[in-house]
């Protein structure tokens, strides 16, 4: 039957944005009022049955009021439905609308649970559609076009110098275990990416070039390692923020930094603690992120104990957070499919923008700013260029140290 059920579940973070915009392109584009009247019209001539105009209108994504497919259904002549033969009085169509719209309580299934019993549930072709249209198309999108903007701006601006060159004098910017935790979230992130845009597109244009037996396998290796490496991801992010949390904390100087736009365009470079504005950017984006997607992704590695979305949207209805872009209440009344459904377009929107992001963070960690990478490559950075940078923590890091910071030493020879 079409058994529902609610479950439990967390308020996410981004919850309006996010989820408001899963379900809006999971919701089919609604007809006209006088156009639903003109098919309950026809719908006369066929004794209150569907008609073929209804049949094309829902091929064509259109939402149309289908209750009086669901009214009315029931077997033999008590329901007043006269004798149908052999079959009694149900046939085959009442027999499945029946279950589609969850009017048959005495169904039984082998499982003996609540969850087997779901034997129809309608959203699957909406998720498809979703997940194959505005989620691939967009995401692609955004992720070439991002490529191709970080380009063009190497080629318009350059590369971020260290002025005044290497000293080669180096101070400790961040630790081993600092250095160990990076790494294991940024490689296991991008671990995760690959294999989740192989999954996504693999059908798309692995299969037509490759093949499909060639998919296939590269399809069951990805999931092998996506659901695993995704533990390393989860602890890196959570060691990331009890290191680094008290050093992201918004200030003034932040302020300094946008408005000179941290030196990347122009000449300046603002003072800045240990994190600059930019990187407190990329903490904050891979702490929220990083634990949204996190989330979901829990919910989709155990979708009967973790349901997340029938709690988090009655949370958002009562707090009429739809009405304010002119949405009804969101449904809370959600079968087990349809929080995997749900959870799926909610980490793939997630990821989609959290890779966004991080392309620009391996962007200015690699070739977009000279001395960069040595930060969490060796640890150690140029004298020059965390004074460049980095000016208030380099006077401390100095201070400690005994010594006292000069600005712009001479290039090493």
């Amino acid at each position: 039957m079409s058994k529902r059920s609610s479950g439990f579940g967390l308020f996410m973070l981004l919850a309006l944005v996010l989820v408001i915009a899963g379900v809006f392109f999971l919701q089919p584009p609604r007809i006209e009022t006088s156009r639903e009247a003109e098919l309950a019209q026809a719908r006369e001539a066929t004794g209150g049955a569907q008609t073929l105009e209804d049949i094309l209108a829902r091929q064509r994504g259109e939402h149309i009021d289908d209750s009086f497919r669901s009214s009315n259904i029931g077997f033999g002549e008590e329901a007043g439905v006269p004798q149908l033969g052999t079959l009694g009085g149900a046939s085959d169509p009442d027999l499945w609308r029946a279950l589609r719209y969850d009017n048959m309580p005495d169904v039984r299934v082998s499982t003996h649970n609540e969850v087997g019993k779901v034997l129809v549930q309608d959203g699957g072709m909406a998720w498809w559609q979703f997940r194959e249209g505005p989620l691939a198309t967009w995401g692609g999108w955004a992720l070439l076009g991002t490529i191709g903007l970080l380009t063009l701006f190497f080629l318009l601006r350059g590369r971020v110098r260290i002025e005044g060159g290497k000293t080669g004098t180096t101070v400790t910017r961040f630790a081993g275990f600092e250095r160990f935790t990076h790494w294991m979230t940024a490689g296991s992130f991008i671990l995760l990416g690959l294999t989740g845009l192989a999954t996504l597109f693999g059908r798309m244009f692995i299969a037509p070039l490759l093949g499909k037996d060639i998919n296939a396998t590269l399809l069951v290796w990805s999931k092998l390692i996506h659901n695993n490496v995704a533990w390393a991801f989860m602890l890196g992010v959570i060691l990331m923020f009890v290191l680094w949390v008290w050093h992201n904390i918004p200030n003034k100087l932040d302020l300094i930094w946008f408005k000179q736009a941290g030196g990347i365009i122009g000449k300046n470079h603002p003072p800045a603690k240990k994190f600059n504005a930019g990187q407190k950017i990329i903490f904050w984006s891979v702490v929220i992120f990083g634990f949204s997607i996190s989330l979901s992704g829990l919910s989709l590695l155990f979708p009967f104990e973790l349901p997340l979305f029938a709690k988090t949207f009655g949370i958002i209805n009562e707090l009429g957070l739809p009405g304010w872009v002119g949405m009804g209440a969101l449904p809370t009344d959600l079968a087990p499919q349809e929080e995997m459904q749900l959870a799926q377009a909610w980490h793939g929107i997630v990821a989609f923008l959290f890779m966004v992001i991080i392309l620009a963070h391996i962007y200015i960690g690699s070739v977009g700013m000279e001395g960069a990478f040595d930060a969490m490559g060796s640890g150690q950075v140029d004298e020059n260029w965390a004074e460049q940078h980095h000016s208030i923590w380099y006077a401390k890091v100095k201070a400690k140290e005994g010594g006292k910071p000069a600005a712009h030493h001479a290039p090493a020879e």
